[in-house]
């Protein structure tokens, strides 16, 4: 079983969206884009800890970098493994992880 993940630039404030408070756009106003980066050896770590998880076989991330629009790629996760359950505990803390630990975000406002 294959299962992706694909993150976008979003027209929403992740304040929003989320409900948590952040440093970027306010609720209520527009996304027109963000500065995205990642720390590879943090992202390489992840992907690691991923492999090693029951029943997967093949993890794949592309992660984009600088100036993005809204409507732009942010992430492609694919998790490919034996079973479902594997497969979708794989994907959720991967990309879990990578937004939590691994990349920076700044919204900047439309």
């Amino acid at each position: 079983m294959y299962l992706t993940h694909n993150g976008v630039v979003r027209a929403t404030p992740k304040a929003e969206v989320r409900g948590v408070e952040t440093d970027g756009v306010a609720p209520g106003h527009k996304v027109g884009g963000m500065v995205f980066g990642f720390d590879a050896q943090k992202v390489q770590a992840a992907i690691e800890a991923t492999r090693a998880m029951p029943g997967i076989g093949y993890v794949r991330v592309w992660l984009a970098s600088g100036e993005l629009s809204v409507g732009d790629d942010i992430m492609l996760v694919l998790i490919g493994g034996d079973i479902r359950p594997h497969v979708v505990d794989a994907l959720q803390a991967l990309v879990g992880t990578i937004k939590n630990e691994c990349v920076s975000e700044v919204e900047r406002e439309a």
